[in-house]
């Protein structure tokens, strides 16, 4: 179908607008943290997919680092098992952490890679476990009831990053490869560990010494007291939201992490709307961007 001549002009304009920002990033990292809404839905789903491909194309190295935790909550009901949580934290019992590397090693992860590769990438599915990715230690978590003493609480196979080895990421970063990670470790003990997706997203792009680290949620970003969308925050800003109580609840730890991140030698941290169609290439290649800057 052919364009209009309108539409022809807003198509020229857009490339015209996109290509500082495919000069300025050609040949740099960008890791993307995949999850929220633009994992279930369909139309979502394939335009990260096609995003991702396009950043490829025009010279990026995107590597992408998922959850899954919708998922692996829907097939532990299926297997009648009951999920329990700890401070936001699943217990994983051993039982547990088979189904999590089934769901996220296996299910989610490949249909990530499948997505990709179907709209013209190619990609290549590991957890953390693979090359020695991420080494990681048992995370301990406390729990008490208000005005309770905070009781250590053993919540089974979930993890943090202890450590990062990122050449098999190089490796396939270098071979014209699109890596895509699902967030599981193994510790000294020779255990597999679930780890908050975020949070390895975050390690991962300070390893890479990233461009951008860019975390899609399920909000526009982060927003004032008086419910306004803040963009472009230094870390000493966010320091500051963080004291007087703007940041709390579920987006604390992720800016938190996006904050590491940044400090940790990424240039730019993004929390933005994974809701929105083309949310990746609407933040990369236009001036407005979408969510969230920290940096």
């Amino acid at each position: 179908m052919s364009l209009t001549a309108e539409a022809a002009t807003n198509v020229a304009r857009v490339l015209a607008e996109a290509l500082p920002y495919i000069r300025r990033f050609r040949g740099k990292t960008i890791v993307i943290k995949y999850g929220g809404n633009a994992m279930v839905d369909e139309e979502l789903k394939n335009s990260f997919a096609r995003d991702v491909v396009l950043m490829k194309t025009v010279g990026f190295n995107p590597v992408v680092v998922h959850g899954g935790g919708p998922q692996i909550g829907s097939l532990l009901e299926r297997l009648g098992k009951e999920s329990r949580f700890v401070s936001g934290m699943r217990v994983t019992d051993s039982e547990t952490m088979d189904v999590v590397e089934m769901v996220l090693g296996g299910l989610v992860n490949k249909e990530i890679v499948n997505l990709i590769n179907r709209h013209g990438g190619s990609a290549v599915g590991l957890t953390g476990k693979d090359g020695d990715l991420i080494r990681a230690r048992k995370l301990h978590v406390s729990s008490g009831a208000d005005g309770a003493t905070p009781q250590n609480v053993d919540i089974g196979h979930v993890g943090e990053v202890k450590s990062i080895d990122a050449s098999v990421v190089d490796m396939l970063v270098q071979g014209d490869f699109i890596p895509v990670i699902a967030p599981i470790g193994v510790g000294e003990d020779g255990h597999s560990y679930n780890i908050n997706a975020d949070l390895v997203a975050g390690k991962v792009a300070e390893v890479l010494r990233a461009e951008k680290l860019l975390l899609l949620t399920n909000t526009r970003g982060l927003l004032s007291k008086d419910g306004e969308l803040l963009t472009g925050l230094s870390p000493a800003r966010v320091d500051d939201l963080i004291a007087d109580g703007t940041i709390h609840g579920g987006m604390l730890p992720k800016i938190r992490c996006a904050l590491e991140a940044v400090r940790g030698g990424v240039t730019t941290s993004h929390i933005i709307d994974g809701r929105v169609k083309h949310a990746v290439m609407v933040e990369l290649f236009t001036d407005e961007g979408i969510g969230t800057l920290i940096g």
